[in-house]
């Protein structure tokens, strides 16, 4: 099928399971924002989403996008290399044109890929995986998301490794999305400035909100989540 075997099809599904994820990545970063505000309202979207078979099955679909964009990237990455053959060393001075983000891609990945391992780690792992497992004397329960937010960021190197890796994921959203819309065919002569910029909006919209919530509970620990859940707009009953 030429959608596994071409290198535009590659680029296809690259593109598709990149623009899936930032979705999830955009809905994920303003769902965090609410434990800022109460922790009480973060829980309940904790409870809400939890070990329901809707939640589950949202999960395995996403590790399934997550697996392919990193096999994908591998890939294409490998393939690259291979098609430059020894000329990749013929040329030592950087193009001025070509930003850092899409020469250091290989590099962003793997500092991700080591992120979102430490991310399952200290949430997934304590949370969803927990409750699943019908695990005992934790420390929190598996739908405390917000103490376990409380607990993760009040340990300075995990704050610091979290920030590193927004850092990463911001420089490799700023390149991919505008290349997603390209290789998509919806970047033309006019619009190819319009998804950079587009992309780079959206790209520090979102790990912004990341950013504040890292800071926020790193910094500022008593401060954050004291709202009356009552009294939000969302709030229902």
């Amino acid at each position: 099928m030429w959608l596994f075997n071409s290198s535009i099809g590659r680029k296809l599904v690259m593109s598709i399971t990149g623009f899936a994820l930032v979705l999830f990545i955009t809905f994920h970063g303003c769902m965090n924002v609410v434990a800022l505000i109460s922790g009480e309202a973060y829980n309940t979207i904790c409870a809400l989403l939890g070990s329901n078979w809707y939640a589950i099955a949202a999960t395995m679909g996403l590790a399934a996008l997550v697996a392919i964009h990193i096999i994908y990237a591998f890939i294409l990455t490998i393939q690259n290399r291979k098609a430059r053959g020894s000329n990749k060393y013929a040329v030592t001075d950087k193009p001025e044109k070509v930003e850092w983000a899409s020469q250091n891609m290989l590099v962003l990945g793997i500092i991700i890929c080591l992120g979102l391992l430490l991310h399952l780690f200290n949430f997934w792992y304590n949370m969803m995986f927990a409750e699943i497992i019908g695990a005992e004397g934790l420390k929190y329960g598996p739908a405390d998301g917000f103490n376990w937010i409380k607990e993760t960021f009040s340990n300075p190197v995990f704050s610091i490794l979290y920030i590193i890796w927004l850092i990463a994921i911001w420089f490799h959203l700023t390149h991919g999305m505008w290349s997603s819309m390209q290789t998509l065919g919806l970047s033309g002569h006019v619009w190819f400035k319009r998804w950079k910029c587009i992309g780079q909006v959206w790209s520090t919209v979102i790990m912004a909100l990341f950013l504040i919530v890292v800071l926020g509970f790193w910094l500022f620990p008593d401060a954050v989540g004291k709202c009356d859940f009552k009294l939000l707009p969302f709030a229902v009953g």
